[in-house]
């Protein structure tokens, strides 16, 4: 098994290589990035026989395709994905290459759904599967295990923080971006749209995580859950940076301006506000208090069996490369396997068997706290 890691010398895409290695059935793992410099990679790849660099752009159409046809599956974590997973998961079709992305960023998972990008995949008889990371990823999985277990599933919230300690490059950019404008939550069996950075709550994460403030995000899977989870009324998620003075701070340049993508002029020179913003974001939190280095999920899956009200709840803390690295590599293996057959566009939700990917998942290290709370009527 070949497989092409787009953004492979980023964070995220050697978290997925590292897993790859591993796998006995896996030939070759390559690193395809605009970056290649070696010291980038961490030394358990570089010392693998079975890793490569390559030089790809994901602006260049005929350079993917053609490096996407010498893999058996691509896996795209070129972040932002709001920029790139679509032109990538273009040139996965056009190269008739199975597909894998952890696209955390709601419009581009619209874009694939709803563009000829679907039909294009069906017709060449391959999957492209987006948001198989952590959020979207494992948590969608989840809600599927636990809905599989009900007779009717009314309410899912997903909630998630991520410690800056963890963050460089384009995931700053999806953490600025992802609380911009209105953007989509499922509430009340209708798709609406809510204002990023609203709707704020504290949610008790397992430790050393504890106490957070969250608040609305713009993540796929407001979009893509109700499309699988039949007759579900809400699903909302909400996530946080942390320490909260990183929230708060971002908060406060948004409603200043600091995050508007318009060109201002200063002293003669056209200034993008929110380029400047993301800049500096990348070089600020070196001199603050970064936090706990870890990061967090909880899936609460409320509905009904037998009669009774069933409430699921499941966290997780752990590191955020891993956590996201090993649920793309998983599907990936999966899908070579042919064990994910759904072809066309699809969500983790509609085509991962959980209990597979779970047991793998638990194989590699995963601590997953779980509860089940039934409340019914006393009777005798």
């Amino acid at each position: 098994m070949k497989v092409l890691v787009v953004g492979g010398t980023g964070g995220m895409g050697q978290g997925v290589a590292r897993d790859l290695i591993k796998q006995e059935r896996i030939e070759t793992v390559t690193l395809g990035d605009i970056n290649i410099d070696p010291g980038r990679v961490q030394e358990k790849l570089k010392a693998s026989p079975k890793v490569s660099l390559v030089k790809i752009d994901v602006n260049d159409h005929a350079g993917m395709v053609a490096a996407i046809r010498a893999a058996d599956v691509a896996v795209n974590c070129a972040g932002p994905f709001y920029k790139t997973a679509v032109a990538v998961a273009r040139a996965a079709v056009e190269a008739k290459v199975n597909y894998i992305d952890i696209c955390d960023d709601y419009e581009a998972a619209q874009i694939l759904f709803a563009s000829d990008i679907d039909a294009a995949a069906k017709a060449a008889g391959i999957t492209v599967l987006t948001g198989m990371g952590s959020d979207p990823g494992t948590n969608n999985v989840l809600v599927k295990w636990y809905a599989d277990r009900l007779d009717r599933v009314d309410e899912i919230y997903l909630y998630w923080v991520v410690s800056i300690a963890e963050l460089a490059g384009a995931a700053w950019d999806h953490s600025l971006h992802m609380v911009l404008g209105r953007i989509p939550q499922y509430i009340d069996g209708q798709l609406v749209e809510v204002d990023g950075g609203g709707g704020e709550e504290i949610e008790h994460f397992l430790e050393p995580l504890g106490e957070c403030l969250i608040s609305y995000v713009g993540h796929p899977q407001p979009i893509t859950i109700p499309k699988y989870i039949q007759g579900v009324k809400t699903v909302v998620i909400k996530g946080a940076l942390i320490p909260v003075w990183v929230d708060r701070l971002i908060k406060e340049q948004k409603a200043m301006g600091l995050l508007a993508n318009e060109p201002v002029d200063v002293r003669g020179n056209k200034v993008v506000p929110y380029d400047l913003a993301l800049k500096l974001w990348d070089t600020i939190p070196q001199d603050r208090d970064n936090g706990p280095q870890a990061s967090g999920l909880k899936v609460i899956v409320k509905g009904e069996r037998q009669g009774k009200q069933v409430t699921y709840t499941a966290d997780i803390v752990g590191r955020m490369a891993p956590g996201t690295g090993l649920p793309a590599s998983i599907a990936a293996l999966m899908m070579d396997a042919g064990e994910v057959t759904v072809k066309g566009v699809v969500a983790p939700e509609g085509c991962i068997d959980p209990d597979m990917f779970l047991s793998e998942l638990l194989k590699r290290g995963a601590r997953i706290h779980q509860t089940e709370t039934i409340r019914s009527m006393f009777t005798l």
